[in-house]
């Protein structure tokens, strides 16, 4: 049988090109081209050999009893029962289920330039698989909610950043800092597109003071592609720039061993979603445990600290205790 979710697709995508009145007697290269082009897009280059429609022919033939004959005259194939189809071979239920899913998430980011083109690749699958049999069926809209985004100001700028990134291009725009009202002209070489929390941000090198800048999209505008090229810093290196980082803060210097003390309500939440990557367990008793990270103290780092409430004690650095001690106290004259 067709043992994957893909060769079905594929199945039904042949069984349309042969029904296809408007171009009668598809050849096999126009099969493959059809398959090709329907799950990877145009121009991808072959994804699809020869010796794999040949498969799916044979599996239509025995599996499915697709009456397939080739044309010697037309060289293409046909049916000999002009009625036959194969829309009516049932998906599975997990199927269904993982390509609504897959949809319903992607469609969280239908506003978005960047995944424009891959929302139209799902919605091309979804309606080449024919899920009309499952419209009536809304039970999985009633039993899953998505959390819904907020559409931030300045996504816009997404794509011709992008754009920018790929062509080493630098680009200029009016920036307005959190601190104060007034807007300052940027230009920058653009290295990198970075999302946290729903936000993104674009790094790259200041031509003026010659150093690595980060820059929110949300507080961007008035964006210009420039004419200038640049080629990317051999000391910048995307991976290692936040590797020692919570958030998206990140300046030069070393970074710091942080240890924390969690209760055991806490310790669950972390084990199973650790805070960094060099999240580390150090000791372990029935009511806490103590970890350890290695990464840059920064204020995302100390608000997600703040927000783990009373559950949390900070052990080192002393000068992030310290700031977290003070913070706290700060919170409770708000009370007062």
């Amino acid at each position: 049988m067709a043992t994957n979710r893909q060769a079905l697709l594929r199945l039904r995508i042949i069984d349309k090109a042969i029904r296809n009145p408007q171009k009668p007697f598809p050849s096999k290269d126009v099969l493959r081209q059809n398959c090709e082009e329907e799950l990877y897009g145009s121009g991808i280059g072959k994804k699809i050999c020869y010796s794999t429609i040949e498969k799916d022919i044979f599996v239509m033939r025995m599996e499915h009893d697709a009456p397939i004959k080739y044309d010697r005259i037309n060289k293409g194939y046909y049916y000999t029962d002009k009625d036959y189809s194969m829309e009516e071979i049932p998906l599975t239920e997990s199927d269904i289920s993982a390509i609504k899913n897959a949809t319903n998430i992607l469609r969280q980011f239908k506003n978005n330039p960047v995944f424009a083109n891959f929302q139209y690749a799902i919605e091309k699958i979804i309606d080449r698989v024919s899920l009309s049999q499952i419209k009536g069926n809304s039970y999985n809209d009633n039993i899953l909610q998505f959390e819904s985004l907020p559409t931030i100001r300045g996504n816009e700028f997404l794509d011709p950043i992008l754009l920018a990134i790929k062509n080493r291009k630098s680009i200029q725009f009016s920036y307005h800092k959190y601190k104060g009202e007034e807007q300052s002209v940027r230009r920058i070489n653009p290295y990198l597109l970075k999302e946290y929390r729903n936000r993104w941000y674009v790094i790259g090198k200041s031509e003026i003071k010659n150093i690595i800048v980060t820059f929110g999209l949300d507080r961007i505008t008035e964006l210009i592609t420039l004419d200038t090229n640049f080629s990317i810093d051999s000391n910048f290196n995307s991976d290692l720039y936040f590797k020692y980082t919570f958030g998206i803060t990140t300046y030069e210097a070393l970074p710091e061993n942080l240890v924390i003390k969690v209760n055991k309500l806490l310790s669950k939440y972390l084990i199973s979603q650790p805070l960094h990557h060099t999240q580390e367990i150090i000791d372990k008793n029935d009511d806490s445990i103590t970890l350890s990270y290695f990464l840059l103290p920064s204020f995302e780092l100390k608000m997600q600290l703040l927000g783990f409430g009373s559950d949390i004690t900070i052990i080192k650095p002393k000068s992030l205790r310290e700031d977290i001690k003070q913070t706290a106290k700060n919170i409770l004259l708000n009370y007062e």
